[in-house]
């Protein structure tokens, strides 16, 4: 049975190394590595944000949540690649949503992450707006 688990300082290795699948998958232009994502998300759980695991006798992904917006705003969500399309990505959601007391959360979708809007759209989540970048 997947199990939610509030992250600390100990679990910034693994949080850096699945941000960098995460980044990966969602064809990001981040360029960070393991050390300097890290860094980032020791930034991240000494601010506003709680991180989570996801747990099946192992890790099967994370949620990053800034508890001080309203909405919350869930800025990273990933389930490691083994353990897609087998119902974890919803059931972690739902864990996640229960954990935090909550049923409204605003998320963003890079655009080219067609795989992520898919699965968000799956979970009964409805584009607001779109976000645009210029970069010159």
């Amino acid at each position: 049975m997947m199990e939610i688990q509030l992250c600390d300082y100990n679990d910034l290795d693994n949080l850096a190394f699945l941000n960098k699948q995460l980044i990966n998958d969602e064809n990001s232009n981040n360029t960070m590595n393991i050390d300097e994502l890290k860094v980032r998300m020791k930034g991240f759980i000494s601010s506003n944000y709680n991180a989570y695991l996801f747990l099946d006798n192992d890790v099967v992904g994370y949620a990053l949540v800034d508890i001080t917006k309203t909405p919350y705003y869930l800025r990273q969500f990933f389930v490691i690649r083994e353990q897609r399309h087998k119902g974890y990505g919803k059931f972690a959601l739902n864990l996640l949503l229960e954990e935090l007391k909550t049923s409204d959360i605003d998320i963003e979708v890079l655009s080219s992450n067609e795989q992520g809007f898919a699965f968000w759209q799956n979970c009964g989540f409805k584009e607001y707006s779109r976000y645009m970048k210029l970069n010159r």
